[in-house]
């Protein structure tokens, strides 16, 4: 019987982990970082919130976890309009997967943690205990929590087993792999209402090129083919892809689309839909709610500690919901494009 069980190791759920620090706690994690495991479709470039949330953890990035090149600026495309601006951004290029791997490395000896562990069901027991199915090695365990904690990601098997009702916008992010043939490493993001009214970015890393997009479900891989068909015409150079990937994505839409969880089962990070709706940028709110969890639980499960970590969380929550804000600005066509002619923050590139 461990006191909590924590689905998933991205960003949230080792953050909790390494926080709590307790030979109580069991970690599943369905991820091997072997050759074809999963991948999370992610263009891998830590925004200044996420570096701000490593700061405050004092945590400073090893070396083997960044790429060639470090980029300055954002190349932004509104393919409707035919316009192009550039931004300057302070991003870090990194390997998203060895980050994911590095913030394991973090976790303490003490804290159980099974990898390659696929949680297949969760149910909770009559005397309000939590038993975890899970499939490892080719063989079936369970596992006994008196907590859930869901840091499963967009698709969450723990929200959806506990609160199937709850729905959040979401998207499919389609990604590819190419050899880098341009002549200058960029990274873009590309706005095409015809396809979606999310966006698509690329980005140089290590020798490869990037090429991804957040699509409505509804024939997403068609669509990703023809922004691909369309970005050629505006010199992007493809060749074949060496990998593709795929994932659900969360984009809130509104307060309600946040889900803490309630009765012993805890969400964080996008299984809670704490993501940005304007950028999609989770990492620094995997982080934060994780700490926010933290120092919300108890020595025993209870109420109060549900409603301690949404009182946590509520200055997240509020930052999150307000870059709704922003988004007709980013994503409404007729204003990206007025936004976009005035030049306002942009850089004149010099050749």
């Amino acid at each position: 019987m461990f006191e909590v069980a924590i689905i998933g190791l991205g960003p949230a759920g080792s953050t909790l982990a390494r926080l709590l620090n307790n030979p109580d706690v069991l970690c599943l994690d369905n991820k091997t970082f072997q050759p074809g495991g999963f991948e999370k479709p992610c263009g891998g470039l830590l925004a200044p919130d996420a570096q701000k949330a490593l700061a405050r953890f004092d945590l400073t990035l090893p070396k083997s976890v960044l790429v060639d090149p470090q980029l300055f600026a954002v190349r932004t495309l509104d393919l409707a309009s035919g316009l192009t601006r550039h931004y300057q951004r302070f991003y870090i290029n990194m390997d998203r997967q060895k980050f994911d791997r590095w913030l394991q490395t973090l976790i303490p000896a003490a804290v159980t943690v099974q990898h390659g562990a696929q949680v297949t069901r969760l149910a909770r027991r009559p005397d309000g205990c939590f038993e975890i199915i899970y499939r490892q090695g080719g063989q079936e365990h369970t596992a006994l929590a008196r907590r859930v904690v869901g840091a499963d990601g967009a698709d969450s098997l723990v929200r959806r087993t506990f609160f199937p009702r709850h729905r959040v916008r979401s998207y499919v992010a389609v990604q590819q792999w190419f050899a880098e043939t341009h002549t200058s490493p960029f990274y873009s993001c590309i706005f095409d209402p015809r396809e979606t009214d999310c966006y698509s970015w690329s980005v140089s890393k290590d020798g490869y090129f990037i090429f991804g997009g957040a699509y409505p479900a509804a024939d997403c891989r068609a669509r990703f083919e023809r922004q691909k068909k369309a970005l050629e015409q505006r010199g992007f150079r493809f060749g074949a892809p060496l990998k593709t990937e795929a994932c659900r994505v969360l984009r809130p839409a509104g307060w309600k689309d946040f889900c803490l969880g309630k009765n012993g089962v805890f969400l964080i990070g996008e299984a809670a839909g704490l993501i940005s709706p304007s950028s999609l940028e989770g990492i620094s709110s995997a982080m934060i709610s994780a700490q926010k969890l933290a120092a919300a639980l108890g020595t025993a499960p209870s109420a109060a500690e549900h409603r301690r970590y949404a009182r946590g969380t509520r200055g997240l929550r509020l930052k999150l919901w307000s870059k709704l804000i922003k988004c007709p600005f980013m994503y409404q066509p007729f204003l990206r494009r007025c936004v976009m002619q005035s030049g306002l923050a942009s850089i004149s590139i010099i050749h």
